[in-house]
């Protein structure tokens, strides 16, 4: 289940990437430069920080082949895509769920405090959609008003209180991803936000 999750992730903000690229009107190989650097960005700042190296996607070509096929998934499909922000926003909410599940695991392997690893998993989850909105000239999704990375946070927090419960450990990943998904949809809906700062 882990590992496919991993995959399922890793396709999803591949996909998310294209598609931001792609609606910035970028060429083909910045199209696939983003998607890369979405899918990657937030595992590789994770890999580095804990001194797993390589990173896991130089270790591992089944990503860089995931990737690959969802570069071109979202492109041949794109016009079946008809509301291109839906669609965008789906694959980003399953990476985020998806992500944010396989860093807290990374932490646990490594021993850290589960703070720390609940830290890791934000990151992982968050990190590669910053890198995919500053390329592509766009405030970061985490530094704006719509909740974001704090969903990551309660997501771990939920992730290790279930944990206590000992429960297999595929219902506990696909619980804490379901959790996140589905407050990240309901966030969106009924447009929940943290209020800006007001510089007056």
């Amino acid at each position: 289940m882990f590992h496919l999750l991993d995959i399922i992730g890793t396709m999803a903000f591949a996909m998310s990437g294209a598609l931001t690229a792609m609606h910035k009107k970028l060429d083909p190989f910045g199209v696939f430069i983003i998607a890369f650097v979405t899918a990657v960005g937030g595992g590789t700042l994770r890999d580095v920080l804990i001194g797993r190296t390589p990173v896991g996607w130089m270790r591992d070509m089944q990503y860089v082949y995931v990737i690959i096929l969802g570069f071109f998934l979202a492109i041949i499909f794109r016009k079946r895509f008809d509301k291109l922000r839906t669609s965008l926003f789906l694959f980003d909410t399953i990476g985020l769920g998806v992500f944010t599940l396989i860093g807290l695991e990374r932490g646990i392997l490594t021993g850290l405090h589960p703070a720390i690893c609940i830290a890791l998993g934000t990151m992982t989850a968050c990190f590669g959609g910053v890198i995919r909105d500053i390329l592509c000239n766009e405030i970061p999704n985490v530094f704006r008003e719509e909740i974001y990375a704090t969903i990551c946070i309660f997501g771990g927090i939920v992730f290790f209180g279930l944990r206590k419960l000992n429960l297999n450990d595929d219902i506990l990943y696909l619980v804490t991803s379901l959790v996140i998904i589905i407050i990240r949809l309901m966030a969106v809906k009924y447009k929940w936000h943290l209020k800006a700062f007001d510089h007056k």
